[in-house]
């Protein structure tokens, strides 16, 4: 695989062989990988553990050795939530507690399998705690950019695990710019937003979700929205299942923002097919504060195609929720809280009785905040 496959940007065609230290176009386009193996449910291997039991559909070469700690196969549970009946995936009970191991868990394999020695990335918290922890079992160098209104416990997971934390003063944008600096002068940029192996292991959340509905698909996936990855990881896993002819439809897919920092919702609502850059007021889900998601065009395609929909909340509704998720025995960080936060909307407005099973994604667990 790693010898026939490349990287193709998604605006202009031109391609780049897998150990490029290019991480988006020369023309300003975003990198996709060009080949992956075909959807065959005789490559899922039950005997392998976690999400590794799909490692065959997915876009690895046979010879990278897996790192693992674990990640994959987390529950589904039915929850009743008001008057919706709904299912919850417990990706906050992932290795380092958010839904962000199942593509560090991919990415670092195919980085240690090219022999990347030495990683930068820029992260508010979960991507960034999550790379160090799989970069640390690869024996890879990993320095991770932070905005220095991260939160401590999310900081000090990632300095547990042995990465170079870096606190960046201002923006969320400035640890961008100085993890593109980093990446300028010699460490692997390993962008969970960039990186299609990244976004790859989102995907397998999709399959996972499938196999838990005994080869079904649900009529919706609920879930929060800032750069996108699980969102787009979702619609994709889900779009291959589809196109292999074992659903009949892809899910609905809905993201939630909070009001105080909503691009994306600001897009879906005027009907654009971009996003514009917005001057976000402070918010609790910091984990979904971005002004300008580099995928957000995906993003509002993906939703659009599935038919379904991006919502915002406001603040005090998110707190709300959070406090009512830890007294059902959910104890999440408030970027998951939106997604329950818009039930009611949900059951009100978009969706039909009967229509099938919803499934909410709770993306991190709330020992982080």
């Amino acid at each position: 695989m790693a010898e026939s496959n490349r990287f193709l940007c998604e605006a202009c065609g031109q391609s780049y062989p897998l150990d490029t230290r290019e991480w988006r176009c020369g023309c300003g386009g975003l990198l996709e990988l060009d080949s992956w193996p075909a959807f065959d449910t005789e490559c899922i291997d039950p005997d392998q553990p976690g999400l590794w039991r799909y490692r065959s559909l997915l876009p690895l070469d046979p010879a990278w050795e897996p790192v693992s700690l674990g990640e994959g196969n987390t529950p589904l549970l039915p929850v009743t939530w008001g008057d919706l009946s709904c299912l919850v995936k417990l990706e906050s009970l992932a290795p380092t507690g958010s839904f962000k191991d199942r593509g560090a868990a991919i990415l670092v394999t195919a980085l240690r399998g090219l022999g990347i020695e030495r990683v930068v990335e820029d992260s508010s918290g979960n991507a960034g705690a999550s790379l160090a922890a799989y970069a640390a079992s690869a024996g890879i160098s990993c320095d991770i950019c932070v905005p220095d209104t991260a939160a401590g416990p999310k900081i000090a997971q990632m300095t547990a695990y042995g990465a170079e934390v870096i606190q960046i003063r201002g923006k969320r944008g400035y640890a961008a710019l100085a993890a593109w600096a980093a990446a300028a002068h010699g460490a692997y940029y390993a962008s969970h937003v960039y990186s299609p192996f990244f976004l790859a292991g989102t995907e397998t959340v999709a399959y996972e979700i499938w196999e838990q509905l005994q080869h079904a698909a649900p009529a919706a996936v609920v879930m929060p929205v800032g750069n996108g990855t699980i969102l787009l990881g979702a619609y994709r896993g889900f779009s291959r299942l589809w196109q292999a002819g074992l659903i009949d439809r892809v899910p609905r897919i809905f993201g939630v923002q909070a009001a105080a920092c909503a691009p994306i919702y600001g897009a879906f609502d005027q009907g654009r097919d971009s996003i514009e850059p917005v001057t976000c007021e402070a918010t609790v889900a910091g984990g979904i504060a971005i002004t300008q998601p580099a995928r957000g065009h995906q993003i509002l395609a993906a939703v659009r195609h599935s038919g379904g929909a991006i919502l915002a909340v406001q603040e005090e509704i998110i707190g709300q929720t959070r406090i009512e998720l830890a007294h059902r025995g959910f104890h999440v960080e408030n970027t998951s809280a939106v997604a329950f936060a818009v039930l009611g909307r949900l059951a009100e407005t978009f969706l039909q009785p009967d229509e099938g099973p919803v499934v909410v994604l709770l993306t991190g667990h709330g020992l982080k905040s």
